[in-house]
């Protein structure tokens, strides 16, 4: 699964994201929780970037606390899944991220690793989104991340990982057009060679602490790889 990423705002993110007018204002954001609203590309009339909050609520739900727990789609299913399967049609999007984190039990304690590209910079989980309404007129759009199966780089802490997109498929991806086979093959795990990763501090397991040291590797990650 996927349930926490880092987000590290630069001046070139629009511009990775073939965004003409990305939001103002956004901070880097080292521990992003379920439920926080972040900046999710998507296709219209134009390539926008614009704020959802991280949990989908379908817009058939009667109750919006649904949104809890649909943090993460599995990619094998999304497909038929009631609560994904129309997103999945027709409002994919793009979920911009610099790095993610994955836990591994040690006796009884959830150790931290962190992962991102190997080259740095930034890239994109493949995402659905959808938009609630409620009885009051008011409306609540939510994201999803779909996971498949972990590459050898994370399976060595965890057998899922988030669904990471290769460059040149973002636009494919987002293309209400793309037929769902073509879809599907974006789903394989993310190439382990174009990846890194490292045990980071306990710190990140609340999700109170938000601060560029989450992301440092520990002393001790040396012996973890």
């Amino acid at each position: 699964m996927c349930g926490r990423y880092s987000l590290i705002v630069t001046d070139d993110l629009g511009a990775r994201f073939r965004v003409h007018d990305p939001l103002i204002g956004l901070r880097s954001q080292f521990n992003v929780t379920p439920g926080r609203e972040m900046p999710v590309v998507r296709d219209g009339a134009e390539v926008r970037m614009e704020c959802m909050v991280w949990g989908l609520v379908p817009s058939w739900a009667k109750d919006p606390s649904v949104g809890r727990r649909l943090i993460n789609a599995r990619a094998e299913t999304v497909a038929e899944k009631p609560a994904f399967r129309a997103s999945f049609a027709t409002r994919r999007c793009l979920v911009p991220a610099s790095g993610f984190y994955e836990w591994r039990r040690e006796k009884g304690e959830a150790i931290p690793f962190y992962y991102r590209l190997e080259r740095g910079g930034h890239f994109a989980f493949a995402g659905l989104f959808d938009t609630w309404h409620d009885p009051a007129g008011g409306e609540r759009r939510g994201y999803v991340i779909l996971t498949t199966d972990a590459n050898a780089l994370v399976g060595r802490v965890h057998d899922r990982m988030p669904v990471i997109l290769h460059r040149e498929d973002e636009e494919a991806w987002m293309d209400g057009k793309s037929s769902a086979g073509l879809l599907e093959r974006f789903f394989a795990p993310f190439p382990p060679e174009e990846m890194t990763g490292w045990r980071v501090s306990t710190k990140v397991n609340s999700p109170d602490n938000d601060s560029p040291d989450l992301i440092e590797p520990q002393e001790t990650a040396r012996r973890w790889w």
